[in-house]
């Protein structure tokens, strides 16, 4: 028998031919060489539901189907005379809908495949395909393979234990030497952990490693914890919403320059158009935590809560600690973190089209390294104070100090640009 092997697409194909077959999962476990356990884990696991129903039959779902005699549950058809256990909207009209699971689906082999009742049955059924099966496999094996290894909490307490020991001016070496029982991460994973940022310390806390010629290699960007999506998808992004009207989000993305340089973040208030940046040495995420922190500082708790309310992201690394930017040092809740599906950029379309802005002024190409955050602030100022047509020609900056009031922006060091003064080219920057 086969052992530590992962079933192929092939596998799963001949899985699905079994199963249409009427094979037993003991018979499809011996064909492959595989544990029956093996199998039939597969097979529960992958499964996918579907609402087929045979030709001419209602698909009604309803546990009370039978006895059930009710009338007029539509109410835009008044004049209708069919029973509404007839009716296929039946299932999600009625308010005393109980759903009647078939009795087969808990036992072996766990599907409808090859179920010699299938084709009259109305309720809700199970199928095994190749195909999604293998697909799904294969986005579980990448997100598995995907950032550290560590859940926030660990990181936590890792950080609060390592770095005050690596300010003190003592080694990674040194401190795992000395401290074996603490660790259940590697030495190497430590020193990587500084490097990305993700620990208080570093590298400029570690002296040896400041002097380091820097490796051409591309580093690796870590993510903190593959869970910290769950509970935070764009679906759940429109549910919060719906639930919240008085609220405006907030997109946030980043900016990059130079592959490995220094990058912006940027902050898209839909409310009225303004875009915030930040210039951040390293697209990591504890960059990104720590300009929040800064917020959260300058603004105070309820202006933060105000101006800050929800934050919509992508799926980059730099975005990938979300309990740090929703919780104050205190645990203190000041925001809510989303996040876009995979490759939808154009569910945050409002900072991505403002991002053209900075692009007349920084090329796409350009290097970021030899600025600071005044000149992040000049451009912005610029940008802000740019009339826009939909803004019923007035600018940003303008709609901004009208619903959260004036001097805000001066703490984060914007200014109005007279309209004729306003420069959106590459020269603004040149010194």
């Amino acid at each position: 028998m086969a052992k530590n092997k992962h079933l192929t697409d092939l596998d799963r194909l001949q899985i699905q031919h079994g199963l249409l077959h009427r094979n037993s999962i003991k018979k499809i476990a011996f064909d492959l060489d595989k544990d029956p356990t093996t199998i039939s884990r597969e097979i529960r696991k992958r499964a996918v539901s579907s609402n087929k129903c045979p030709p001419h039959r209602t698909p009604n779902w309803c546990i009370h189907r039978f006895s059930c005699s009710k009338h007029y549950l539509c109410e835009d058809k008044p004049n209708c005379i069919k029973q509404c256990r007839l009716c296929k909207l039946c299932n999600n009209l009625c308010s005393d809908f109980v759903e009647d699971i078939c009795k087969k689906l808990s036992f072996p082999p766990y599907v409808c495949n090859g179920c010699p009742d299938e084709h009259i049955c109305v309720l809700r059924k199970k199928y095994y395909f190749h195909n999604p099966a293998h697909q799904n496999y294969r986005k579980i094996l990448v997100e598995t393979r995907e950032g550290v290894n560590i859940s926030e909490d660990e990181l936590v307490q890792l950080d609060e234990f390592i770095s005050p020991l690596i300010m003190k001016g003592q080694s990674v070496h040194h401190i795992v030497v000395n401290n074996k029982d603490e660790f259940s991460v590697s030495e190497k994973s430590l020193y990587r952990y500084v490097t990305e940022g993700l620990l208080k310390a570093r590298n400029i806390d570690m002296p040896r490693v400041c002097r380091l010629k820097p490796r051409s290699c591309k580093p690796l960007e870590h993510k903190v914890d593959s869970a910290c999506r769950i509970g935070r998808t764009y679906d759940d992004y429109k549910t919060y919403l719906s639930q919240h009207n008085d609220i405006f989000a907030v997109e946030m993305d980043s900016v990059v320059g130079r592959i490995g340089g220094k990058v912006l973040l940027t902050l898209m208030f839909k409310s009225c158009d303004l875009m915030l940046a930040f210039i951040r040495d390293r697209n990591t995420s504890q960059s990104v935590i720590d300009i929040f922190n800064w917020l959260y500082e300058i603004l105070g708790r309820d202006l933060f809560s105000k101006m800050l309310p929800v934050l919509l992201g992508d799926n980059g690394s730099e975005f990938s600690n979300p309990m740090a930017i929703e919780f104050d040092s205190d645990g203190n809740s000041r925001t809510k973190v989303f996040y876009c599906d995979p490759r939808a950029s154009f569910q945050k379309p409002n900072v991505e089209l403002n991002h053209e802005f900075i692009r007349k002024v920084l090329p796409k190409g350009s290097s970021f390294d030899n600025l600071e955050q005044g000149d992040i602030n000049l451009m912005m100022s610029h940008i802000n104070s740019y009339s826009r047509a939909k803004l019923n020609d007035k600018s940003p900056h303008q709609l901004f100090n009208f619903l959260y009031g004036q001097g805000i922006l001066e703490k984060l060091g914007l200014k109005i640009i007279p309209p004729n003064e306003i420069i959106l080219n590459p020269s603004l920057l040149k010194r």
